[in-house]
């Protein structure tokens, strides 16, 4: 497996310092900020997980071994420090992946599968920055619940008390502390009562003892928080390749860290050191 990331670097001017934007599922090199950062005379690396773009089947615990991956190939190049910069889900990740580099306790994942960082040989960053950073995915998921849905087979099926989107509904903004606890504690209710279905059907799974091993559901009214009323899903599909822009060229070559990408910015200036690294899966 091969991940792919981009060494952002000025031009004359060393450094044994790098500064690592990762994203759970995002390739971050087209942010301002990396830009901001390398036009100030810093060193940059954005570096993509395993699961760009596509977070349907995502393992976060994989994702700390692929950032694992990426700080042994800056190693590798010479730097001595290496700076986490979380944005967005980068930051949850960020501090994550710093705490079981720090002291690791995981074994495997809540759904029981084995992932251990503790054999993982993850080395710890020389620091963290938070750049518009929540807290974790639950809590964001958790927030964005819709908690009037009580079917979850049927989501017409709802308690006006909490259905927010309906002129009926008896709350209207500007709403009371009161309620919004009780929204709160609704929304976490319902993450629960997911959560548990997804833990029997996992038990299910096991005990069938064939080759299946995930069921697909779609989760309406997702979200209350972030938007209109949306759909997710936790249906598995393949990962396929994903292309860059027009303004980019890629190359590999055969190896752990010999692959490169040389990525033309659109003033036609040049950025060099791109990199693919390898993780050391389990």
């Amino acid at each position: 497996m091969w991940l792919e990331g981009q060494y952002l670097l000025p031009r004359e001017r060393p450094s044994k310092t790098l500064y690592l934007f990762m994203h759970p599922s995002s390739t971050l090199h087209l942010l301002p900020m990396p830009a901001a950062l390398v036009g100030a005379g810093l060193h940059v690396l954005c570096a993509a997980s395993r699961y760009p773009k596509n977070d349907s089947g995502l393992i976060i615990e994989k994702v700390a071994i692929d950032m694992g991956a990426w700080i042994k190939d800056a190693q590798s190049r010479g730097y001595e420090k290496v700076i986490l910069v979380g944005w967005s889900g980068g930051g949850s990740l960020s501090l994550f992946y710093q705490a079981e580099a720090e002291a690791p306790s995981i074994t495997a994942t809540p759904a029981g599968d084995v992932v251990d960082l503790t054999r993982a040989g993850l080395e710890p960053a020389a620091g963290v920055i938070f750049i518009a950073a929540h807290l974790s995915r639950a809590e964001t998921l958790t927030e964005w619940l819709d908690p009037s849905v009580t079917d979850e087979l049927d989501p017409d099926r709802r308690e006006l008390e909490f259905d927010i989107y309906n002129s009926t509904c008896p709350h209207q903004p500007p709403y009371a502390d009161e309620f919004v606890t009780r929204f709160r504690a609704a929304q976490i209710a319902r993450n629960r009562k997911i959560t548990a279905w997804c833990q029997e059907w996992l038990d299910i799974l096991r005990r069938r003892g064939t080759s299946e091993t995930c069921a697909g559901s779609i989760r309406v009214s997702t979200r209350t928080d972030g938007g209109p009323a949306g759909v997710t899903s936790a249906i598995r599909v393949p990962r396929t390749p994903r292309l860059r822009g027009s303004h980019a060229i890629r190359r590999y070559a055969h190896g752990c860290r010999n692959g490169a990408t040389i990525c033309r910015t659109r003033r036609g200036r040049r950025t060099r050191h791109a990199s693919v690294a390898r993780p050391s899966c389990r």
